[in-house]
């Protein structure tokens, strides 16, 4: 049997501008249910949602309680039993209320290094959106808006804090929460991703989400 090799995959989050995107390495002889949790790390998802992806026209994934059933145990597949080629490409879908549809391209097959672990993620830009904030449309609605509602919010602590009004205030802190994390949606931390990725290319079971499983 020939050694692994690596493949590089550029991955990108359909219908929205300017691009949410990261770059994935993973080994050839990793299996496609690998693959889901190298998306879900290095995006920085949940997890608790379904997914799936579409390759080749046919459905695999991971099986969840109430999900699509595939005709294939995912760990049992190796991501080089699909014979991918440069600059081929295929669908995965995540949460099929928002719909969150990637799309995955293969960039390059590379050498193996022995001392790295996989999977990897070496490049990416901003965060994902929000989980359960409606889909592309909403998403892009509520992150133009962001910028004025926090003017707005600005507007009110002042006026709170002129009429001293702690009630007001107190009411104000979860919005400012919710706020800061849509003003925020242009970074993207790599070193944790890496890190998350890291701890499950080892087995250490911190990787794992706290809650666990999809819905």
């Amino acid at each position: 049997m020939p050694p692994p090799t690596i493949y590089q995959f550029y991955v990108w989050l359909r219908g929205i501008s300017p691009l949410i995107w990261r770059r994935l390495l993973l080994r050839s002889d990793q299996s496609i249910a690998d693959l889901p949790y190298a998306l879900q790390l290095a995006f920085g998802w949940s997890d608790s949602h379904l997914n799936r992806f579409r390759i080749h026209g046919k459905e695999f994934g991971v099986h969840h309680m109430g999900g699509p059933i595939f005709g294939q145990r995912a760990d049992e597949i190796r991501l080089v039993d699909f014979r991918f080629r440069a600059d081929e490409r295929f669908l995965y879908e995540y949460d099929f209320g928002d719909c969150w549809e990637h799309r995955i391209r293969l960039e390059r097959i590379r050498p193996l290094e022995p001392m790295r672990t996989y999977p990897v993620c070496i490049g990416g830009r901003r965060a994902v959106p929000p989980e359960d904030c409606g889909g592309v449309w909403a998403f892009q609605q509520y992150r133009d808006e962001a910028p004025w509602r926090a003017q707005e919010l600005l507007d009110e602590i002042s006026e709170c804090v002129r009429e001293r009004d702690a009630t007001g205030l107190r009411d104000l802190v979860e919005e400012i929460s919710t706020l800061h994390t849509w003003l925020r949606l242009d970074r993207f931390d790599r070193r944790k991703a890496i890190r998350r990725l890291r701890q499950y290319a080892t087995g250490d079971p911190e990787w794992q989400w706290p809650q666990g499983g999809a819905r």
